[in-house]
């Protein structure tokens, strides 16, 4: 199969999964319940797939889905304030093809990006608990070896800390300390990723068909999430957003 055709797969396995019963209820309950502005919309209410290039360089890790955004959507930074900053500043460096993003129909695509996240449901109070983000990492694991990305950006102490984790539990790196988010900090973590597959980008090491393989690392770039708390208060601007961006195009033109 094609890597479309195995996100494929996975996308179908996350949208029916139900791991965690405190976040399906309570995505579902928000779908039935809705919010007044949203009355006339079906919301999707189930766990949220990744989307875009499935030959991205970038792969983009936010939070989770929000309650009345991507939850009411079914795609991720769709249909909420996040989503507007995201796209519009993505647009603005080419990895979008229009600066929106409003519902799973408006034509939105990215290019050489992936947009994933932590956990697939709304969690309560936009707090997942420990073994909720367990059960969902497997998911964005398999997104990793899927696309094979040369950068990672984390949007988020959570996604970072969560993505750190993954790493860890595969042996591809030794140890977690020395990463410390902070926003606009990169790192080129020390270590490779083991995996079968064919797929490789230029340089790397691999075996032939699908025999044992070692990939670098995806260099990993941190940002604040563009929460809407954190863009009406300052703490992220689009400026800040822009040179985040722009380091991580300078990094996959080099």
């Amino acid at each position: 199969m094609t890597t479309l055709q195995q996100l494929a797969v996975l996308n179908e396995e996350i949208i029916s999964c139900r791991k965690c019963l405190r976040l399906a209820r309570y995505r579902e309950r928000i779908a039935r319940t809705k919010r007044r502005a949203y009355r006339d919309w079906t919301y999707w209410g189930r766990p949220v797939p990744g989307f875009g290039d499935p030959q991205a360089e970038l792969l983009i890790i936010g939070l989770a889905p929000a309650a009345h955004g991507a939850n009411r959507t079914g795609r991720m930074f769709t249909g909420d304030r996040s989503g507007d900053f995201l796209c519009r500043l993505l647009h603005r460096v080419g990895l979008a093809n229009q600066p929106t993003s409003t519902h799973r129909g408006d034509g939105l695509a990215l290019h050489n990006a992936y947009i994933s996240a932590t956990l697939r449901c709304a969690p309560p109070r936009n707090k997942p608990l420990p073994g909720e983000t367990r059960n969902c990492l497997p998911y964005l694991e398999a997104e990793l070896d899927l696309i094979r990305p040369r950068a990672v950006l984390a949007l988020g102490r959570i996604a970072f800390d969560a993505y750190l984790k993954l790493l860890l539990k595969r042996g591809a790196i030794a140890t977690r300390s020395g990463y410390e988010f902070s926003h606009g900090s990169s790192y080129q973590l020390s270590g490779a990723l083991s995996r079968q597959s064919s797929k490789a980008h230029p340089g790397d090491a691999e075996a032939t068909g699908a025999e044992q393989l070692q990939t670098r690392l995806p260099r990993l770039f941190a940002s604040y999430h563009p929460s809407q708390q954190n863009t009406q208060t300052g703490r992220l601007t689009p400026a800040m957003f822009l040179r985040v961006l722009r380091q991580i195009r300078r990094f996959l033109s080099a």
